[in-house]
């Protein structure tokens, strides 16, 4: 049952369910002229999930993470490394839980008063997820390990000044949205008024 009248799912076929889950869907779209129209899509759903943007203020730093994205390589990117925020899928956790064990594996950084400041749908043509964004203080103190991910993850840890990361958004080589976006963040509500 649609919660919206103009939409009518007629079928629902798993085209595949190797890592996550890809379903072609076929509905009836009613347009804005009052017309009904049979459409079909496909649509990939990996689950929804959290990223964080850890930031010293005094120091004027963020913490990132660099790491291999085989999507990005297929798709142009010559060395397929990505630097990114923090980031992993809920499964069944809540987003504060999620992105605080995430953050830990990842960076090493132990800390819990972690900010909700929006979410997003970040492919919503093609990809269910909703990603929940969050920043957090951080101090050298709370990092209780090296980080670097776990099972087959291999994580490098940045530190970066805000300014050196925005120039990094600039010139190109930070190319994730989720990253960028908690990026623009920062420098216009965290750090333009220190």
């Amino acid at each position: 049952m649609s919660l919206n009248p103009a939409v009518e799912v007629l079928n629902t076929e798993v085209l595949s369910n190797n890592w996550y889950v890809l379903r072609k869907v076929t509905f009836r779209l009613q347009k804005r002229d009052g017309s009904w129209e049979t459409q079909s899509r496909e649509a990939y759903d990996r689950g929804n999930g959290a990223t964080i943007l850890p930031y010293d203020l005094a120091r004027r730093t963020v913490i990132l993470t660099r790491q291999f994205r085989l999507p990005t390589f297929v798709n142009g990117n010559e060395s397929g490394m990505l630097i990114e925020t923090c980031a992993g899928l809920l499964d069944a956790e809540n987003p504060a839980q999620c992105i605080t064990r995430e953050l830990r594996e990842e960076t090493g950084f132990e800390i819990q008063n972690v900010q909700k400041v929006m979410e997003a749908y970040m492919s919503p043509g093609s990809v269910t997820e909703i990603v929940y964004f969050f920043v957090c203080e951080y101090t050298h103190a709370q990092k209780l390990t090296a980080g670097g991910g776990v099972e087959e993850e291999d994580i490098e840890v940045m530190e970066l000044t805000i300014d050196e990361a925005t120039a990094k958004v600039a010139s190109g080589e930070i190319r994730d949205g989720k990253t960028i976006m908690l990026l623009q963040y920062a420098a216009l509500n965290i750090f333009a008024a220190a």
